[in-house]
């Protein structure tokens, strides 16, 4: 590996760190080890598929990494589905901090499942799954306790398109930056906000919220 790539790879490893201890979470080196690659794939695939707008690795630790992080205290110990993943936030974070949760990545886009599929592998993430389908119309047996989405649409839009995937009591898990209150006023009837959670982004200066929603 070339030495200024080495020297990249120790910076980031040092912003996960700090990162993940301004989050108050549990710090294992294979975490940090697996998130720094992440974002090495990342910069690899973004030159040829265009996978996010953010270039700068730096930016990836807050605006990726970080921002998926933050929401891990708040999602119950359980298996996740996220919807609109794209390429794989906030799921792939999620799955290498909490490798006992089992992870689903939905994205209708197959250039993204590709994408998916391949971090999945390079990483060892064996409590990945990868769907490329459509939300509204992914035919399956299998309900889910938390079901989340990073900006994947309004708050009314993503309900309707995966209540049929949200089991007996689950949740849906919503990132949003400025307080969604239009947003929750046009939630459907049957579901309600139960809480809506501000979260403290390290190398963030914008406001982000998780907006927690159950059946009524």
């Amino acid at each position: 590996m070339p030495q200024e790539d080495v020297a990249v790879e120790i910076v980031l490893a040092d912003l996960v760190k700090r990162g993940l201890t301004s989050l108050k979470m549990e710090i294992l080196q294979e975490h940090i080890d697996k998130l720094v690659q992440y974002i090495g794939l990342l910069m690899k695939w973004n030159k040829v598929y265009n996978l996010t707008a953010i270039r700068e690795p730096e930016r990836m630790v807050s605006h990726h990494i970080m921002d998926s992080a933050s929401v891990l205290p708040y999602l119950p110990s359980k298996d996740v589905l996220d919807v609109g993943t794209g390429p794989g936030l906030p799921g792939i974070p999620l799955a290498i901090l909490r490798p006992t949760s089992r992870v689903t990545l939905l994205d209708v886009i197959q250039k993204k499942a590709a994408f998916l599929r391949q971090a999945a592998g390079e990483l060892d993430l064996r409590n990945v799954d990868v769907v490329c389908e459509r939300v509204e119309s992914w035919n399956t047996d299998r309900r889910f306790p938390v079901i989340t989405s990073r900006a994947f649409s309004e708050l009314a839009d993503f309900v309707r398109s995966a209540e049929h995937l949200l089991e007996e009591g689950g949740r849906f898990a919503a990132m949003k930056g400025v307080f969604p209150k239009d947003e929750i006023d046009r939630l459907p009837s049957g579901f309600h906000v139960e809480s809506v959670i501000e979260l403290r982004v390290p190398g963030i200066d914008a406001q982000r919220h998780l907006v927690m929603i159950g059946r009524s």
